[in-house]
């Protein structure tokens, strides 16, 4: 019993959650709710040909624009307004921010290399 309260102390001052930001930023970049940010804009943000179709005669490509390289605020509002083609996502402030956490890391990682 005595061990157990040595214990409380580390319980007390235990994270929050078990997983970061970051990893949860990722988790949703991957599957926010239902199709993920990575199938239009890439693994890191980069953007991505969706399509390459023909409309009235001539070649077109539907493409998820580039989204790493852009200002939080921007951001924030370009996820909490209606798109043409991009679904709205209903993601709240903090799964927002994690999401842009998670682009910003991922350019850590690119300069690294």
């Amino acid at each position: 019993m005595r061990f157990l309260f040595f214990l409380i102390p580390f319980f007390l001052c235990a994270e929050d959650s078990f997983i970061t930001q970051i990893e949860y930023g990722r988790m949703l970049y991957e599957n926010p709710r239902g199709i993920g940010c990575v199938e239009c804009h890439g693994e890191s943000g980069e953007g991505k040909i969706i399509a390459n179709y023909t409309h009235k005669k001539k070649q077109k490509q539907l493409y998820g624009p580039k989204i790493n390289d852009i200002e939080f605020d921007s951001f924030s509002q370009a996820l909490q307004k209606s798109q043409k083609i991009m679904p709205k996502y209903y993601l709240t402030k903090q799964e927002i921010e994690a999401i842009y956490k998670y682009l910003e890391s991922k350019k850590d990682i690119i300069k690294d290399k």
